[in-house]
């Protein structure tokens, strides 16, 4: 009896002394992963001294230089006149100079010539005061320059199926005459890697043609070819998002959106972008970006494209009742509608807390889907706590869309870090990979192509 006493006692005693440890490994079993929000908007000075300005630009802008309807000096001088902040001219094919230096002239484009359209640039001193701000704006100087990047030519310039590059920065006349290849974005990518400049894809909608079918944002065998690019290339930033009237990318939020599901498990986060792609002066207030940054320089843009501390913004959208809204289109270019806008962002452990103002319509958005909408008035604060919502363990990402009457402004994504490493990426080359990527490559030269748009054509009779 004695003995089986202490048998039992000692049973006891064992497991008083482990229960500490199995309450703890069941604890860990049950806990969430611990996770952080990382804010591309984190070093960003919101108020007070040393606050950054909001600087408002444009990447994407065309003229008499290459196929737009407005002179070279007039289209910038339009932008001016508006209150752009920093330009860079991209005509296709044609790398962007200094806007006192004349633009080189290629022979795609030599019929704007023909037809009598001149090319005028602008003075030593005139280039001088648009960057300084003396510069008048009826009959006053502006007081605030804006700054010219060059570097920027629309690379594929002359493509059917409109697989469109967007490269900044390019040393002078790199990219010049660079016709480019159907259906071959990476050639263009790899020619801005070749002189480390800095690109981004453009318009993706107008090449997927989703405008058509809203699935083709979603069609896995086109996301992961663009994303193959955007993980192999450290240069090629990201996408458009926004671009002009968002007449043919109407759905470019989703193709943004998968495309930042499949790299972000590799480490490289998908910046999105938005501009006016601008040929006609009506466009110069449609699609655009604002930087934030401690001042308005070239430099200072270089580093904000890589960091992506900033918003995009688009005056026309099309009305979107399935996913992100608005639900109804909008198109308020050349009103005194003023853009909702970001005022102050601040990441607390699980929450995000966004300042802003004019807004009437605010949605957080995770792995493509919306997660949290409210309807907000005006100006204000509004606090997402990512612990008050099922599954946000699982999310690879949030992002923010604000709405009001004078448009739609979107963050870049906050990206959610559980602390593993990236994985690494690897390209598929094997036999059938191969094979597919070489038959694309066949049935892409323009030969096949110019034959199926006029199968297309007869066809559609």
């Amino acid at each position: 009896m004695r003995k089986r006493f202490r048998a039992g006692l000692a049973v006891l005693l064992c497991a008083v002394l482990l229960l500490p440890s199995l309450a703890g490994a069941a604890a860990a079993i049950d806990a969430p992963a611990d996770y952080t929000i990382v804010s591309p908007y984190a070093d960003v000075v919101w108020s007070g001294d040393g606050a950054w300005g909001a600087y408002k630009g444009n990447l994407h802008t065309h003229s008499f230089v290459s196929d737009a309807q407005v002179d070279y000096r007039d289209m910038i001088l339009e932008y001016y006149y508006q209150g752009y902040d920093f330009l860079a001219m991209t005509d296709h094919g044609v790398t962007g100079k200094p806007w006192n230096e004349k633009p080189t002239e290629i022979p795609l484009y030599l019929y704007q010539r023909i037809i009598g359209h001149t090319v005028h640039y602008f003075t030593d001193e005139e280039f001088a005061a648009l960057q300084s701000g003396d510069y008048p704006v009826d009959g006053a100087a502006r007081g605030r320059g804006m700054t010219c990047i060059t570097g920027g030519n629309e690379l594929n310039a002359l493509t059917i199926t409109k697989d469109h590059v967007n490269a900044i920065f390019l040393p002078p006349h790199a990219g010049d005459n660079y016709l480019g290849y159907e259906n071959d974005y990476e050639g263009a990518v790899r020619l801005t890697d070749h002189y480390g400049a800095l690109c981004f894809i453009n318009h993706p909608g107008d090449w997927l043609n989703s405008n058509s079918d809203r699935a083709n944002c979603s069609d896995p065998e086109k996301i992961a070819y663009f994303a193959d690019i955007l993980l192999r290339y450290d240069c090629c930033l990201g996408m458009e998002v926004f671009n002009e009237h968002n007449g043919t990318t109407g759905y470019d939020r989703d193709t943004w959106d998968n495309l930042l599901m499949a790299c972000l498990p590799y480490g490289k986060r998908v910046i999105g972008f938005s501009n006016g792609d601008t040929h006609y002066l009506r466009d110069v207030d449609s699609s655009y970006s604002v930087f934030m940054m401690e001042e308005n320089t070239a430099e200072k843009v270089k580093e904000t494209m890589q960091s992506g501390a900033f918003f995009m913004v688009t005056r026309c959208i099309r009305a979107d009742t399935e996913k992100f809204g608005p639900a109804e289109s909008m198109d308020v270019r050349d009103t005194d509608l003023p853009i909702p806008m970001f005022t102050d962002i601040r990441v607390d452990g699980h929450k995000v807390t966004v300042g802003y103002e004019n807004a009437n319509d605010l949605r957080w958005v995770a792995n493509g889907n919306v997660i949290d909408t409210a309807q907000v008035n005006g100006a204000g604060e509004y606090t997402i706590d990512l612990d008050a919502i099922d599954g946000a363990e699982d999310f690879l990402y949030i992002r923010c869309q604000l709405m009001g009457e004078g448009g739609v402004t979107l963050t870049q994504a906050f990206t959610i870090d559980d602390g593993s490493a990236p994985e690494e990426y690897v390209r598929d080359e094997s036999s059938a990979a191969t094979a597919k990527r070489l038959s694309n490559q066949f049935f892409s030269l323009r030969f096949f192509v110019i034959l199926k748009l006029l199968w297309d054509l007869i066809a559609d009779r």
